[in-house]
């Protein structure tokens, strides 16, 4: 049980690793010994968590990546080989929303949305594949959300939903694909936790009066409260586990 979830010697690749989650991602897979790869699109932001991260005494890369482009995701999948040699595990993080009423929202705000959340988590998979084939051995981890698996009341965001519904059903795909070869793929369903992105909508009596009715523990998630299931997932400790989502949401999809 001590070495179940000691990641030491694996290579990570975490999207959307300048800010927000995909930060607490990495650093929590740094702290069970990975090394870490971090992918997004301000390198300065970057360079600053490749700091902290090395600062724990672990190797990491900053790669400067739009994941909505797949030729920069051949380049990070790349560098990640020529710098490590392989890749174990791939955190498929990078997301963003766009608010607006279904019969107003428009085709680049559901295009954005979908592309980021969904289509680039299709293509970092698609180009990490053939490595974790390769090496008969892979642990494919994407950031769904509580919203694919129910609606809502509070935001607008049918694309939102529609792209982490997406994110679920591609994981279950996928996972059923690469079984044979040792890869598997799951998905985080996180409840309201405080980012980059939901930082200014949380933090109001209104939402949190919102919160009180519709969740069981009448709560926002805490700093820390995806990395117990991140690293599960990462690690051995899910060797038998596959094609499946663990929602982390305070039971707000229990009810």
């Amino acid at each position: 049980m001590n070495t179940l979830f000691d990641l030491t010697g694996k290579v990570a690749i975490v999207t959307g690793a300048s800010s927000g989650l995909g930060v607490q991602f990495a650093k929590a897979l740094a702290t069970q010994g990975a090394d870490i790869v971090i992918v997004a699109r301000r390198m300065e932001k970057l360079q600053a968590v490749q700091k902290e991260i090395e600062g724990m005494g672990r190797k990491c890369l900053a790669v400067q990546c739009d994941v909505n482009k797949e030729a920069e995701i051949k380049s990070a999948v790349e560098q990640t080989i020529k710098e490590f040699g392989k890749i174990d595990i791939l955190v498929n993080n990078a997301g963003v929303s766009a608010i607006a009423p279904a019969e107003s929202m428009t085709e680049e705000q559901w295009d954005s949305v979908l592309n980021t959340n969904l289509k680039s988590v299709f293509l970092f998979s698609k180009n990490v594949a053939p490595q974790m084939i390769k090496q008969k051995y892979g642990k494919i981890i994407s950031t769904s959300s509580m919203f694919g698996l129910v609606g809502n009341t509070a935001f607008t965001v049918c694309n939102y939903h529609a792209s982490k519904s997406g994110v679920i059903g591609l994981t279950k795909a996928l996972a059923a694909e690469w079984a044979k070869h040792n890869i598997t793929v799951n998905a985080i369903g996180p409840g309201f936790f405080e980012s980059e992105m939901t930082a200014a909508a949380i933090h109001t009596p209104e939402f949190e009066g919102y919160v009180k009715m519709s969740c069981p523990m009448q709560r926002t998630g805490k700093t820390g409260e995806l990395d117990g299931a991140l690293i599960y997932l990462a690690s051995d400790a899910s060797s038998y586990i596959t094609g499946q989502i663990l929602a982390v949401d305070g039971g707000w999809t229990a009810v």
